[in-house]
């Protein structure tokens, strides 16, 4: 998608390294590399690792951001730190219209006054410039997503988005009243805010840390569906990550973030409709809750008693207890492999139909 951007940052950032005489490197608002220049002299454990993982370590990353940089209208010089492995460099916002889209480092020996620097400021708007051409032509690619998305083939024909595979689609819950910054996502990275569920599209290697990512932007839950190498079946993942955001959002050992090769048995309950959910959850029905959370941890743990109370916190023979009682109470024999799978799914569907947990009533 972004080829001949890529082509433009790389040939800016040889230019400000011949301009300057200093190792360059580009990198978006994530800290992700686009482009870096040739090295020449010294290099630094965070150069060498941006080069080769493309993107900072967190650690590194909140080193320089405490420097101010997010904020910044100018350089900022940040200090070397021998513990990191951070070499003494200036970094310079990339900033278009007082909105930051990336930086520009340059390692520095103390050559780098601010006279040196200015002589490179006209390519440094162009790089600037360059980012949020990027930036607006993926917020209009993200508003054609959810054609891309759609089961219907001829809306995703029309979509006319084209995505290199393997990739994954991400569902996240939206929060009323708070708007995340999704043109900070890194390069690749389609996403279209939406109520109550923003869509994004994220190469496949990545998609669990962009759930992570937006996730925390609205402080919600997600569901990742499932890889597809062709492109043109990312719908499938689509309605997967809808799936798995349904179990995140009701399911604490799944929340906040839920992927949908991860969640066993309630792949087959969430594609359900609620009717037939709730005809499965009715031989788990008449169970008060003490009762079905100690036949849930029963069944979870594979019928192993003593794991089981232990995990309660209570003696076996409650346990014994409370499970005979719990047959007493639906007619089915805990000691039946049929029943036991009957109930199981029961509690499983009921953990579906409950109501996500930021709108129960108070």
């Amino acid at each position: 998608m972004y080829d001949n951007g890529r082509v433009e940052l790389q040939d800016i950032v040889d230019e400000i390294a011949r301009v300057l005489d200093a190792p360059a490197t580009l990198e978006d608002r994530g800290l992700q590399l686009l482009a870096y220049a040739a090295q020449r002299g010294d290099i630094d454990a965070v150069r060498r690792e941006s080069i080769l993982r493309r993107r900072a370590s967190d650690e590194v990353r909140a080193y320089f951001e405490g420097y101010g940089i997010a904020a910044a209208a100018g350089p900022v010089r940040i200090p070397a730190d021998r513990r990191l492995g951070v070499l003494a460099r200036v970094c310079v916002p990339l900033r278009h219209r007082e909105i930051t889209y990336g930086y520009l480092w340059l390692l520095d020996s103390g050559a780098l006054g601010d006279r040196r620097l200015a002589e490179a400021a006209p390519l440094v708007e162009r790089a600037a410039a360059a980012l949020a051409r990027e930036a607006r032509a993926r917020r209009d690619l993200g508003g054609r997503l959810r054609e891309l998305l759609s089961a219907d083939p001829e809306a995703r024909a029309a979509a006319g988005v084209e995505v290199d595979g393997p990739v994954a689609a991400i569902a996240v819950q939206s929060a009323a009243g708070r708007s995340a910054p999704l043109w900070t996502l890194p390069r690749g990275v389609l996403a279209d805010a939406g109520d109550p569920v923003t869509a994004v599209l994220a190469p496949a290697g990545q998609a669990r840390a962009m759930a992570e990512r937006v996730r925390a932007m609205y402080g919600t839950a997600a569901g990742v569906g499932g890889p597809r190498d062709d492109p043109g079946e990312a719908w499938l993942s689509w309605r997967e990550a809808r799936l798995a955001l349904r179990v995140a959002q009701r399911v604490p050992r799944h929340a906040p973030v839920a992927a949908w090769a991860d969640l066993g048995v309630h792949r087959l309950l969430a594609r359900l409709p609620a009717a037939e959910l709730a005809g499965v959850a009715a031989e788990a029905a008449a169970l008060p809750d003490e009762l079905a959370r100690t036949v849930a941890a029963y069944l979870d743990h594979g019928g192993r008693a003593g794991e089981t109370a232990d995990l309660l916190g209570v003696h076996r023979q409650t346990l014994y207890y409370r499970l005979a009682k719990a047959g007493r109470v639906t007619g089915l024999d805990l000691a039946d492999g049929e029943d036991r799978l009957v109930l199981h799914l029961g509690l499983k569907a009921a953990e579906l139909l409950a109501a996500p947990p930021a709108r129960r009533a108070r």
